[in-house]
């Protein structure tokens, strides 16, 4: 362990990569080139070495050398208890900086540690009406570099391996608040008319959601769909953007949903997206440029948006080349560690 004190430690103490380890890792491997960092917990795909909880709080027993304390960035409960017990139990010199997407009032233990923040950075404006202390609005970025269109998708799709021509997408936890039940409903409409196409359910189920997975396959199975509707499990982080853009099409339809990056990976992939009015996907659509938002008869709205999306080739290349521009432009990785700099330098000039 080096005895240098760091401008910023980054914790993860989840051992499972979830979609807040995915977003963290993209601003840290960002961040690494600007300030002296330390990634406290678990690894991040692509980051520095981790160094455990004691040897974090070691580290931040002295000021860093450019900066009057150590600013600790965290994103979950447990990362705000150690980090308030580091500054408020041992009074050790650091401020804490919190990330928060939830889009609904937290329980009241995470809203008290929220209070007890330095500053709080909140991914949406609707995000931000729930948690106090809110320093800045800074929407999650994309990693523009990792996730970039594919020169011929045809190929690529082959190159995938698997069934039909080309392929659509669901992305996530195999559960009821994450709507796989809508998007498998939706499929059920729309495959028997395009024969070359095939649906891909990324992600596992809980046990406790065992049961919903086993519901969604009899479903299928009843439908004659089981070679068009597959479940190949998790897609690991660096397997994640081959797969992307080969889809010609990602589809998320949450009944809840913080922020939502899928499909702004989608996106920098040349991929347009159909969604639910959930999280930032709105912003995210273009007003329909980069993205088609379902109504309320979400199977049946998102089969027919589908459709009107798979049959018209010419619209495809038009959303494909807008929701490409969109991730350059507006929702950059770069932009979101530039918008997260702001707030840590503001706390480093009050001190």
């Amino acid at each position: 362990m080096s005895s240098r004190v760091p401008d910023l430690i980054v914790t993860n103490f989840n051992q499972n990569f979830t979609g807040v380890s995915a977003t963290a890792a993209g601003v840290v491997r960002q961040q690494v080139d600007r300030y002296d960092l330390a990634l406290a917990g678990h690894a991040l795909p692509g980051c520095p070495a981790p160094v455990t909880r004691a040897e974090v709080t070691q580290l931040s027993r002295r000021n860093p050398e450019k900066y009057p304390f150590t600013i600790w960035h965290v994103r979950r409960n447990p990362e705000m208890r150690a980090a308030l017990w580091a500054r408020d139990v041992l009074r050790l010199p650091v401020r804490i900086v919190f990330t928060s997407a939830a889009q609904r009032y937290h329980s009241m233990f995470p809203r008290w540690l929220i209070s007890r923040m330095d500053a709080v950075i909140a991914t949406t404006e609707r995000a931000a009406e729930f948690v106090p202390n809110v320093r800045a609005v800074v929407p999650h970025g994309v990693e523009t570099e990792r996730f970039y269109p594919a020169e011929d998708r045809a190929i690529a799709w082959l190159a995938a391996g698997y069934p039909g021509s080309r392929g659509i997408a669901t992305i996530g936890r195999i559960r009821p608040e994450k709507g796989t039940d809508r998007f498998v409903k939706a499929m059920l409409r729309l495959l028997p008319d395009h024969p070359d196409t095939t649906a891909l359910v990324i992600g596992r189920a809980a046990k406790s959601d065992q049961w919903f997975l086993d519901d969604l396959r009899v479903e299928i199975d009843e439908a004659g769909l089981n070679d068009r509707i597959l479940f190949p499990g998790e897609i690991s982080s660096d397997d994640l953007p081959a797969l992307m853009r080969a889809l010609s099409a990602i589809v998320q339809l949450p009944r809840y949903e913080g922020y939502g990056m899928t499909p702004l990976e989608g996106m920098a992939s040349g991929v347009p997206f159909v969604a639910t009015d959930m999280g930032y996907y709105r912003n995210f659509s273009g007003q329909g440029t980069s993205g088609l938002i379902v109504p309320e008869e979400v199977a049946e709205g998102a089969a027919q948006a589908l459709d009107g999306l798979l049959t018209d080739a010419d619209r495809h290349s038009k959303m494909s080349n807008a929701a490409r521009d969109a991730a350059l432009t507006h929702f950059s990785i770069k932009s979101e560690a530039d918008g997260i700099d702001t707030v840590y330098q503001q706390l480093w000039q009050q001190s």
